[in-house]
């Protein structure tokens, strides 16, 4: 067995601290249960909130520590948690559990980027309420085949949603159980080959920006669902690139007030330069 101890430095809770150092979240609770976990020297088997000074000392298996993480937390106080997500980790069932919070609003599972979680009731609902309200505004980044020059286009349509093949459809015109949907989106840079594309969603369906993209004509590099096998092995993409990287709130009623107008940012992986 391996040993480790650290000294916490900010709010959080045991399970984030220990997948935080690499350890699967099934892994990190198998630690709690068989008392393998330490605060202060002393055997603890809950996911406890630990406080900054806090010291956290655990005994792990040298094989079951991951060199990955499933996020990195970006902002935390006493009502939210901002964390930049990784791909192949779903935001609900999983995000929410490791972080002992509620997800107020969803990423797909190889979307990557920054989600923001509610610690309280209070603070749920008045994220929820802005969400609902269309005041919280998210923008995303893609890249997609081809070349594009969009600059602030305004595009509007009406999606369908097929719950049993779990996938949407685009029409430029209302159909029988659609909705209308509306997304603005901008070249940040472009060739002839991909383009990088800002995508700012003014609603938030099930797959717009994926679907949208691909209507269009230049589908997200990565995409499986709505992309083509052959620009993805082109461009040798196994996940879609598309990230949420900005995260701009305003309308929070109390107990969030302090937090409108703050601005949380993220840079996808795949951008090896800034554009």
């Amino acid at each position: 067995m391996e040993k480790t101890t650290i000294i916490i430095t900010k709010e959080t809770n045991v399970l984030t601290a220990l997948t935080e150092q690499g350890f699967s979240y099934n892994y990190a609770c198998k630690m709690l249960r068989n008392k393998d976990v330490r605060l202060f020297g002393e055997k603890i088997k809950d996911n406890l909130p630990l406080s900054n000074g806090d010291k956290l000392t655990f005994f792990y298996n040298s094989e079951a520590k991951n060199s990955t993480t499933k996020f990195t937390e970006i902002y935390q106080d006493q009502n939210v948690i901002v964390i930049d997500k990784k791909a192949g980790i779903e935001v609900e069932g999983e995000l929410d559990k490791l972080l002992g919070a509620t997800a107020v609003h969803r990423l797909d599972r190889n979307t990557t980027g920054l989600v923001i979680f509610a610690k309280n009731k209070l603070s749920a609902a008045a994220l929820l309420d802005a969400f609902k309200e269309h005041t919280i505004e998210k923008k995303y980044l893609a890249e997609v085949v081809g070349k594009t020059t969009w600059q602030g286009f305004d595009h509007k349509a009406y999606l369908l949603k097929d719950a049993a093949k779990s996938e949407v459809k685009i029409f430029n015109k209302k159909t029988k159980g659609s909705v209308e949907i509306e997304t603005i989106f901008t070249t940040i840079s472009s060739n002839p080959s991909s383009s990088i594309v800002e995508c700012r969603l003014i609603t938030g369906k099930t797959h717009q920006i994926r679907a949208s993209l691909a209507y269009l004509g230049h589908a997200i590099i990565g995409d499986g669902k709505y992309g083509k096998n052959e620009d993805n092995k082109k461009f040798k993409a196994k996940t879609q690139k598309l990230h949420s990287h900005s995260l701009t709130l305003k309308g929070l009623s109390s107990p969030l007030e302090y937090l409108n107008g703050r601005t949380f940012k993220s840079k996808p992986e795949w951008m090896q330069t800034e554009k």
